[in-house]
């Protein structure tokens, strides 16, 4: 099967697309032909191995010294089930299926081998691939931050980041959960963030929201540019900072993954996809997400 490889650290073209067996599914795994998946930031600072001084030799340990121990990245796809082990009971042949594989990668290649128990649940009918494959890494993270905040209806909530992955995913969220969502972004993004249900919108260039009188019960920074003491004069007596920077990964739960599916199927969350890009242009993608003006997802389709 044809897969984009990263052959070491370093700039976008370590990525090489290569020729690489096809893997056979075990006992309780299911073969997944991938119609679709994504590049995320965290896809691009593991390729460059973009990691803080006092992680470096933790990280590397981790995702390996020399070059990744697992060199197909990419965490969040949707596909097709073609085939099963002879003791999986969970899904049959033909099932359509959106997943997260986390550290395990996996996601650029036209197939791939998941347990039946991974984190992965079947693709709503109403969305297409390229939509169920661009809402897991952002909407499970900004439900595993909003559990850390501690979100409820009637909080004033502020995201900062509002247009990205994360943000896009978060803003709708927030406003599912009935609070009053202030996005922060760009002026250009401003009208896409209030489309999602952010009551208002900052642009960042223009103002700082910290000046403002305004007082939030949370901020979720999701794009991991803030700290809390940058935050302390915007935030409610007893008010919540949480920020996908330096907080740890967050916790991915397959139950979240039901409950983005039940959304996206309600109408009540969708994904947002900036460009589409094929598996030979990986390393494109790679590119145009290190630039930092992606808005939502970039998503890679497989026509296979």
């Amino acid at each position: 099967m044809k897969a984009m490889v990263c052959t070491k650290y370093g700039k976008p073209d370590v990525l090489q697309l290569k020729e690489v067996e096809k893997p056979a599914p075990k006992e309780h795994e299911i073969l997944v032909k991938i119609h679709a998946t994504t590049v995320t930031s965290g896809d691009c600072r593991v390729r460059s191995f973009n990691s803080p001084l006092l992680l470096w030799l933790p990280m590397r340990l981790v995702l390996g010294l020399r070059k990744p121990r697992k060199p197909i990245l990419g965490v969040e796809l949707a596909g097709e089930v073609v085939e099963v082990g002879k003791n999986v009971t969970q899904f049959k042949k033909g099932d359509q299926l959106f997943a997260m594989t986390g550290m395990k990668f996996g996601g650029y290649a036209e197939y791939i081998c998941l347990s039946e128990k991974g984190t992965m649940t079947i693709k709503p009918e109403n969305i297409t691939y390229e939509e169920a494959a661009s809402i897991s890494f952002g909407g499970t993270t900004a439900l595993h931050f909003f559990r850390k905040g501690r979100i409820q209806a009637g909080q004033k909530v502020l995201i900062y980041g509002a247009s990205g992955a994360v943000g896009t995913a978060a803003v709708q969220l927030a406003s599912y959960y009935g609070a009053e969502v202030t996005g922060v972004c760009s002026a250009e993004n401003s009208e896409l963030v209030k489309s999602l249900g952010a009551d208002h919108v900052i642009n960042y260039k223009n103002e700082d929201f910290t000046k403002r009188k305004e007082r939030y019960d949370l901020i979720f920074d999701a794009v991991g540019k803030l700290t809390k003491n940058d935050c302390k004069e915007a935030l409610a007596l007893n008010g919540r900072f949480v920020s996908v920077e330096g907080q740890g990964i967050a916790k991915v739960q397959t139950e979240d993954l039901f409950f983005l599916k039940k959304l996206m199927e309600e109408g009540q969350i969708k994904s947002v996809i900036d460009r589409r890009y094929s598996l030979e242009q990986v390393p494109a993608a790679h590119e145009y997400v290190e630039t930092g003006r992606k808005i939502g997802n970039v998503v890679v389709t497989l026509k296979n």
